[in-house]
């Protein structure tokens, strides 16, 4: 299946299909150089597998977690493509999760200002969201995704197959960021989380969320209006993330935990019990002062207050504006 997203300036082509890794020198423009990025945390046969398939191969593993997403690394991306002579007319390949699209993708819209850039997700959670959108970012002083730019993938490869190595809870990492474009847009997505087992519905799951994704960001690409809805649960979840080291969570089970506040009693009443069945803990620790201080630094932050969404009724969403105090209140 092919899903194109529809831009004014930059479209593209997003491959779903299972096994389209291997076909990847048909699918992608690979006979020239090609700085494949990927860590230490990915099976290392996917990142030989394309380099195999490439013309110009360099292949970069950058350590598995969030403390890949640093200036100093995406500096190392660039000095690896300096240093190899890559030009303009090159190209940077993410093999990886969401910190490896975002690494990459913001080394490849910052070399020479631009080479193309191709995107392999490697987990749900990129698969059903990061992979696509042109979101690209590095943290930067303790603040999530603070320092990056819009760059859109030449093309997207999204192959399940690369899914069946994951562990149970990487699987729901991914499953509580659909479960979020569900309650924002889908109640027939939502009904499968409370009624089936997500767990042995990937496929259809993906395709549903990249669907999702796909029209929001054809309409408001450079997240002005619509696509802001995209960040219900990541206001207090990136407080709360910006705080991983103190409490281990995974970056779709702080959504999943910042969706809570923003729900009416109605939805928070359906949406518990599938937290639990994707196997969300029932409490986490966190000091809700550093919670707070993180939000204020956060990108929706802006003067007057902070930019929250609500979900009050499955399927819709309302987009508030809470001063401190309030946004304080619902820590």
């Amino acid at each position: 299946m092919i899903l194109h997203m529809n831009l004014p300036e930059r479209g593209y082509d997003i491959v779903v299909e299972e096994g389209c890794l291997k076909e990847a020198d048909s699918l992608l423009d690979l006979d020239r150089k090609v700085l494949i990025v990927t860590d230490d945390g990915v099976p290392s046969e996917y990142a030989a597998l394309l380099s195999a398939l490439s013309g110009e191969p360099l292949v970069v593993t950058v350590p598995s977690g969030e403390g890949s997403k640093s200036l100093r690394v995406w500096e190392q991306l660039l000095d690896a493509m300096l240093s190899h002579g890559f030009r303009r007319t090159d190209a940077a390949c993410a093999v990886g999760g969401g910190v490896v699209g975002d690494l990459t993708g913001f080394a490849a819209a910052s070399y020479m200002r631009g080479i193309d850039f191709y995107n392999l997700p490697t987990t749900v959670l990129s698969q059903v969201d990061s992979s696509i959108g042109g979101k690209t970012a590095v943290n930067f002083g303790g603040i999530k995704n603070i320092v990056g730019a819009f760059c859109q993938p030449a093309k997207v490869l999204v192959d399940p197959a690369l899914l069946r190595t994951l562990p149970r809870r990487q699987i729901a990492n991914g499953l509580f960021e659909a479960l979020k474009m569900a309650l924002l847009f889908d109640p027939a997505l939502f009904s499968l989380f409370e009624n089936e087992d997500p767990f042995s519905r990937l496929p259809e799951i993906i395709e549903a969320s990249l669907r999702i994704k796909k029209k929001v960001v054809e309409e408001d690409e450079k997240e002005s209006g619509l696509r802001k809805s995209l960040n219900f649960g990541h206001t207090i979840g990136h407080g709360i993330e910006s705080l991983q080291g103190e409490n281990g969570l995974l970056h779709g089970e702080c959504v999943a935990y910042g969706m809570l506040p923003m729900c009416s009693d109605e939805v928070r009443n359906r949406l518990l019990p599938v937290l639990r069945k994707l196997g969300l803990p029932d409490g986490v620790s966190y000091d809700r002062e550093k919670v707070f201080a993180a939000m204020l630094h956060d990108k929706k932050a802006a003067r007057g207050g902070v930019d929250c969404v609500f979900v009050r009724s499955v399927g819709s969403f309302s987009l508030e504006r809470l001063s401190e105090k309030e946004l304080f209140s619902l820590i």
